[in-house]
């Protein structure tokens, strides 16, 4: 029992993004998104990441911006477990405070150059205080199969996780005619995740004080890929269509990895044996497919729709718990997104916008657990953008996303068999970002 409990005490990760889009995949890297979400269509700067064969029919110049966005999230979970009374919250939290990105374009004639930093995956630190349900119920369960009610020993526990996908991106596009550009490029990905945290479950003083299980770890993972992108735009009247492609990047991550255990209890080692200094996890991003479709309604007034669709049961990641399985191998299906935005220019230095965005995993519960879960949600994003001059734009937005609960029941909760149990999954999020766009 104590093995089983050791094998999930410090697979804590925080894969899923802190901004919109996929499971592993930041899709704002502009403001411009925040406050209109449907940006695949968009002739600006900001098309350096959402529409980069657009940036074939700006004017000629060069062009920069950069971008600070803040994020806060909250993930709960409220448990029920068969060995404890009523439902226990666990809470725990993520932000990332200052997110920077920055985007470059030089344009002459029929050719763009277009670069870009930005941390297109993850984004934030996730702390649980308190530990997690999964943590507590094999405690319990250890524990009373040894004669010890619950008041008889305390459990402490805290772990950290983080994640940031740095993207570094160049491209170059093509205008073929007055109707038609193109775009080839790639992104360098660095992965930098880190894992640090403890657990000390030990008897009463007046009990004899024997420890039940104690570990410290403090885990860093490393690892980088090449993500190609192609894309392309067409221009017809008042519509604009703009299309691209992320091939699926390969990425290794690898363990540097400083830990301890109670010497006393040989399967310690082989249960942290996945955490282990030098030992390679598959973290592959996802390839991605967007399509988007823009309208000039008015010459002032401008809207658009969007796709994007996810290939997520084709980029490997870390194994289901206790198992030889790759978690995307118990997705459904990829993830889609639909969105949609407006803008409308009020007057000729002020552009109000507003989008909206509702994104649909392939969940289940063998890919869902208390220290990765995602939920489906939409979201909807406000802001403004003020034209202090014809070279340099101020964007500033508020982006938020409400999420489906999602409900995972076990008749053997956490491994535990025979133990029923049932958790509920929920989060929270909101970004607030601002940036300077500037035309030389």
């Amino acid at each position: 029992m104590k093995r089983l409990f050791l094998l999930s005490a410090f697979m804590l990760v925080v894969s899923s993004s802190i901004f919109a889009g996929g499971l592993l995949t930041n899709t704002n890297q502009h403001v411009s998104f925040l406050r209109m979400i449907a940006r695949g269509a968009s002739i600006g700067i900001d098309g350096v990441y959402s529409n980069p064969a657009g940036l074939a029919f700006l004017d000629d110049g060069v062009y920069l911006s950069l971008n600070i966005q803040s994020a806060y999230q909250t993930r709960v979970i409220d448990a029920d477990f068969a060995l404890w009374e009523g439902t226990r919250r666990y809470k725990g939290t993520a932000s990332a405070p200052v997110i920077p990105s920055f985007q470059a374009a030089y344009k002459k004639g029929d050719w763009t150059l277009s670069g870009s930093f930005a941390v297109t995956g993850g984004g934030g630190k996730a702390s649980f205080d308190s530990g997690l349900p999964m943590f507590d119920s094999k405690i319990i369960a250890m524990a009373a199969q040894g004669g010890a009610m619950p008041e008889m020993y305390t459990i402490n526990s805290a772990m950290d996780g983080k994640q940031f996908i740095y993207g570094l991106q160049l491209g170059l596009t093509y205008k073929v005619n007055d109707w038609l550009a193109v775009f080839a490029g790639g992104r360098m990905n660095y992965v930098n995740s880190g894992y640090e945290g403890y657990l000390d479950a030990v008897m009463r003083s007046d009990l004899g004080g024997q420890p039940l299980a104690k570990i410290a770890l403090d885990c860093d993972q490393t690892g980088w890929g090449i993500t190609p992108v192609i894309g392309a735009d067409v221009k017809f009247g008042q519509w604009n269509l703009g299309m691209k492609y992320e091939f699926m990047t390969n990425v290794n991550i690898e363990n540097k990895t400083k830990m301890s255990y109670d010497p006393n209890s040989p399967a310690l080692e082989d249960a942290l044996s996945p955490y282990a200094h030098g030992v390679n996890t598959p973290n592959d991003i996802p390839a991605l497919l967007t399509a988007a479709l823009g309208y000039n309604i008015l010459p002032t007034l401008r809207a658009s729709v969007e796709y994007h669709y996810f290939f997520d049961k084709q980029a490997r990641m870390a194994n289901i718990s206790g198992t030889t399985t790759g978690k995307q191998k118990a997705l459904t299906k990829g993830t889609n997104e639909y969105l949609a935005g407006v803008e409308w220019d009020v007057h000729k230095k002020l552009t109000v916008s507003a989008g909206y965005q509702t994104t649909d995993y392939g969940l289940s519960d063998d890919f869902q657990s208390d220290t990765s879960f995602s939920c489906d949600s939409y979201s909807v994003g406000l802001g403004t953008a003020i034209k202090f001059s014809p070279k340099v734009t101020l964007n500033v937005a508020y982006f938020w996303t409400v999420y489906t609960d999602y409900t995972k029941t076990s008749a053997n909760y956490n491994g535990l068999p025979n133990l029923p149990g049932k958790d509920v999954y929920s989060r929270t999020n909101k970004v607030f970002g601002a940036g300077i766009d500037y035309k030389f």
